[in-house]
């Protein structure tokens, strides 16, 4: 009997020891931790990003009068040919009209021809009959000499006629072109696919030639990527870049440099560099901020870790449950990894959330991601 209750008393004791070895274990805070791997580290350098418009553009009439039909609505998208304003243009074309009769007419007078060709004709034909009678002494020199200045006068005046015809005809088809082209400065269309920002003329009201009726805001964006002056110098055309837009949380985007602008801003001394990201383009916001990694330096089969797990140069390692401050040397940097050129060994388990929270020999549990 007594070796059976000491027997029960054992397993009592037991149970209540594993109970409470793994109340104790639960007890410990939980650590968020990463494993020590290696990889392909990449140098990168830091940008801050933001998301603009190409352009903006005001649009502008460079004909005046009475607006009497719009498609300009705040916040509304348009298209590159589409019609958004239209002018009165019924004087226009009644001016136009009036023109037109002119040269119409113009054109079927020099079909008519000149009484002055008539007369010049009648007038050469009476000099040949006088220029016969002379040769035969039965005219005299003077009167002959007068017929020729007549006809001289006639082929003159005839000349200028014909000029003046001709400036007239071509005046008046130069005036229908200016017409017609004045006709169609009363119709708007948008240069650009964009949107409208703003609006300043609707239906019913008299205009100005130039003055602003909308504003249009690009549909093309740019990132921009504001790269330091230590850093500028190692950027070129082509490199790779990592972006993260604040926006989108932890969600990364892959990109390339496609531009480097050659001055810096002068308050910040920061430069500019225009990135294309592989992102659909509805998702590029006007206004969207962030940061970037361009990369320039690749270096493969290295120790990485996640880049928040770094303490300065330090980083918080949990060995056998216990938490332990190792001192690190780092090399390549990009937006979420560095490599650790010495402190760490593959398959050490770093802690990645929460540094703060821990102190060298707290006991903790790691939970891998």
């Amino acid at each position: 009997m007594k070796s059976r209750r000491l027997l029960i008393v054992i397993a009592v004791v037991a149970t209540l020891a594993v109970i409470v070895f793994f109340a104790l274990r639960l007890a410990r805070p939980q650590a968020a931790v990463a494993v020590v791997k290696r990889g392909t580290a990449v140098s990168a350098l830091p940008a801050t990003v933001a998301v603009r418009a190409d352009y903006s553009m005001e649009l502008r009439s460079e004909s005046g009068g009475r607006v009497i039909d719009s498609s300009l609505v705040l916040g509304r998208s348009v298209k590159a040919g589409e019609l958004l304003l239209k002018i009165d243009d019924t004087d226009l074309k009644i001016e136009l009209e009036r023109v037109i009769n002119a040269h119409d007419a113009a054109i079927k007078r020099r079909k008519v021809g000149s009484a002055t060709k008539l007369d010049l004709d009648t007038a050469q034909a009476d000099l040949t009959n006088f220029t016969r009678l002379a040769e035969a002494g039965q005219y005299s020199s003077t009167e002959l000499d007068k017929r020729k200045r007549e006809v001289r006068a006639l082929e003159k005046k005839l000349e200028i006629e014909q000029i003046n015809e001709e400036s007239l005809i071509a005046g008046l088809a130069t005036d229908i072109k200016t017409r017609k082209r004045q006709i169609e400065k009363t119709s708007l269309f948008s240069p650009i696919d964009a949107d409208v920002t703003s609006v300043s003329a609707y239906v019913g009201d008299l205009i100005v030639s130039s003055a602003p009726l909308a504003t249009l805001l690009a549909r093309e964006r740019l990132v921009e990527a504001r790269v330091s002056e230590e850093n500028f110098s190692g950027v070129v055309m082509g490199q790779r870049a990592q972006v993260r837009f604040l926006g989108y949380g932890e969600e990364q985007f892959t990109g390339t440099v496609a531009r480097v602008l050659p001055t810096a801003d002068p308050l910040t001394q920061r430069y500019t560099v225009i990135l294309n990201v592989d992102i659909p383009p509805g998702r590029l916001v006007p206004g969207l901020s962030g940061e970037a990694s361009i990369i320039v330096g690749q270096r493969a089969d290295v120790l990485i870790i996640p880049r928040r797990a770094l303490l300065g140069d330090y980083v918080l390692v949990v060995d056998g449950g216990r938490v332990k401050q190792r001192r690190v040397k780092r090399g390549y940097e990009s937006l979420n990894e560095v490599e650790i050129a010495t402190g760490l060994n593959e398959g050490d388990l770093v802690i990645t959330d929460n540094l703060d929270a821990y102190r060298e020999n707290d006991r903790v549990r790691t939970v891998l991601p």
